[in-house]
């Protein structure tokens, strides 16, 4: 099956208005001013033709390279565990800061304060200074 594409008809063209017809067959292109065009192509300086070529080629070193060359290498991790006594020691210190942060006042008991210090009377006072 063959598909043709027929070209529309010119009843199916769009139709220019009148009065902007009549101007396009009027134009008169002597009324144009004479103007110079000035190509403003820059043209690659060596530099830069050097660089895209050492980046192509690294490119093209990556796409292409072939990994069956690598060796194989076992690694070693250098990274220890800490030993048991770290392990309790850090443990102990995360038991005492819970401890600290999770303390519940209410569980306190109702104290008496009982001055031990107490302040000398007029009587021993005057006895320091006659004596």
């Amino acid at each position: 099956m063959a598909c043709s594409v027929d070209a529309p008809s010119l009843k199916d063209l769009p139709k220019v208005a009148t009065d902007l017809k009549s101007q396009l067959e009027a134009f008169n292109p002597s009324c144009l001013k004479d103007v110079d065009t000035n190509e403003k192509i820059v043209l690659p300086s060596a530099e830069d033709v050097a660089t895209e070529k050492t980046q192509k080629s690294l490119f093209d070193g990556i796409e292409k390279f072939d990994a069956t060359r690598l060796k194989h290498t076992e690694t070693n991790e250098k990274n220890p565990l800490p030993d048991k006594d770290a392990i309790e020691a850090e443990k102990e210190k995360n038991k005492f800061l819970n401890g600290i942060e999770n303390f519940d006042p209410t569980k306190l008991k109702h104290t008496e304060t009982c001055e031990k210090n107490p302040l000398p009377t007029k009587d021993t006072i005057e006895q320091e200074k006659t004596a």
